[in-house]
């Protein structure tokens, strides 16, 4: 990897991936950037959550020319294959270049290009000296993927630059002119567990295999949910087998499709072969509707120990419909921009867990939406959902949406850039995705703002891979771009 083009890009994403940085562990990532850019004898800056900036004074000649800044986010998402044993807190991306040369991809685990190869891009240009550019700020954040902390932390008065180049898009050739907002709903139910059945058995319940995603980018797609689909399952059981819920789980990151859930029920011993063979009816159920979107999809069953309780009826029957009436996917496309996601709910995980004497189901949904009334109607359909069954249920996290300026001088002297240098015109998007410009414009009125970036594919899912020759061409369009400016 560290041969490949642009050689300062790759061998410092190739240092990224040495560092554990999942979000939430910043320290070892934050400090390793600090060092970075004292090395270089750079102003370097750092604030108390652990965003750190780095000023690199402006090209001969440039001076006097308005300050650009360099963003990008220096945490990635936590994802790895069930048969994987990795410990992202301590653990390096074992990362490669696939055999046709056109990818760089990650063994069994996210590979960290969301925003590493960003991060990577923004300390080559601090440390060539022949890029030409105007006085330049490169700030790099923390937990962005999990609550964009590092913004919404952000002190006025510390950025400089009147320009913001945002290096955490995902397809070379767009530049993205506006973002989603989005707002987390956290529904508890919790319950005295009662004593199990006696006589009955019990079985593990497992679907796994899905491909998974980015919760904004990979919406549209269409993959399926493990959440939801085991919940069509346990319905079933439910109703029609005398099945009982003991606990369940799913998911593991509020802005990731889940791609695995797993149930222990308990079941009278005699419905043990009629429920295995609906377990065998679903999973070809499954299969066959996904077809065309998944390809191993996997829904099991084994026999374990019984546990001695489970959830009392009417709080599983509850927990079942929340489930099942909760929406999860697209709600609603852009009417200006069809092919765009404009409103969508990604109903990403379920946690189970045990306080004191009562036993805590937790669910936890990302919703987003570029029409900020859109996200709170979506938003109360869910509080409904959840409130009607009984439980408590919390808002959190919300940031806003990211307006598009059309008149944006940053956006037509990059356009106008692009075909020059590549004889194509740039796609002007409004991405479904969550990105820290809205943030950072609220605590900036006035910054020019743009996002852009390589081509990186199935960001949060294991099978995240950055195609190699656009990282080459984002570099290109920055250096023109910060020659121009």
């Amino acid at each position: 990897m560290t041969n490949l083009e642009p050689k300062g890009v790759w061998q410092n994403f190739a240092k990224l991936t040495q560092i554990p940085r999942p979000s939430g562990k910043k320290e070892q990532i934050s400090q390793f950037l600090i060092d970075y850019g004292k090395s270089l004898g750079l102003e370097t800056l750092t604030d108390a959550i652990g965003n750190v900036l780095i000023r690199k004074p402006a090209s001969p000649g440039y001076e006097n020319h308005p300050g650009v800044i360099l963003q990008g986010h220096m945490d990635m998402v936590p994802q790895k294959n069930s048969d994987k044993v990795f410990d992202f807190a301590n653990d390096p991306i074992e990362a490669y270049v696939e055999d046709n040369k056109q990818w760089v991809t990650a063994n069994g685990t996210t590979l960290g290009a969301d925003n590493g190869i960003g991060v990577a891009t923004a300390m080559a240009i601090l440390a060539d000296k022949s890029v030409v550019h105007p006085p330049l700020e490169a700030f790099f954040t923390v937990d962005e993927e999990t609550g964009m902390y590092g913004a919404f932390d952000l002190k006025g008065g510390w950025l400089q630059g009147k320009t913001l180049l945002n290096l955490d898009s995902e397809t070379e050739g767009e530049l993205y002119v506006g973002c989603a907002g989005g707002v987390d709903t956290t529904a508890t139910f919790r319950y005295i567990p009662v004593p199990t059945e006696e006589g009955d058995i019990a079985l593990r319940v497992r679907l796994s295999g899905c491909k998974g995603g980015h919760s904004g980018c990979d919406i549209h797609l269409q993959r399926a949910n493990a959440n939801k689909l085991l919940f069509r399952f346990l319905k079933e059981a439910v109703t029609n087998y005398e099945a009982r819920l003991a606990r369940v789980e799913g998911g593991s990151l509020r802005n990731a499709i889940p791609r695995e859930a797993e149930a222990i029920i308990t079941i009278p011993a005699d419905a043990y072969d009629d429920v295995m063979a609906l377990v065998d009816d679903f999973e070809t159920l499954f299969v066959t509707e996904y077809e065309g979107v998944e390809d191993a999809i996997s829904l099991t069953a084994e026999q374990v120990d019984c546990p001695k309780v489970e959830m009392p009826e009417d709080v599983q029957d509850f927990l079942i419909h929340a489930i099942t009436t909760c929406p999860h996917g697209v709600y609603r496309m852009m009417a200006e921009m069809p092919d765009i996601v404009e409103t969508s709910n990604n109903l990403a995980m379920i946690e189970f867990s045990h306080e004191g004497e009562e036993d805590v189901i937790k669910v936890q949904c990302l919703t987003r939406s570029a029409v900020e009334s859109r996200k709170n109607e979506l938003r109360e359909i869910i509080h409904s959902a959840f409130s009607i069954a009984g439980a408590d249920v919390v808002f959190s996290g919300a940031y806003p949406g990211w307006k598009p300026n059309i008149n944006s001088p940053i956006m037509h002297t990059m356009k106008t850039i692009y075909e020059r240098e590549f004889g194509a015109e740039p796609r002007i998007v409004i991405i479904h995705a969550g990105l820290e410009c809205g943030i950072i414009g609220r605590n900036y009125p006035g910054l020019d703002m743009i996002s852009f970036g390589p081509t990186i594919e199935h960001p949060h899912s294991p099978d995240e891979r950055v195609n190699i020759a656009s990282v080459q061409k984002f570099y290109h369009f920055l250096l023109a771009t910060l020659k121009a400016l």
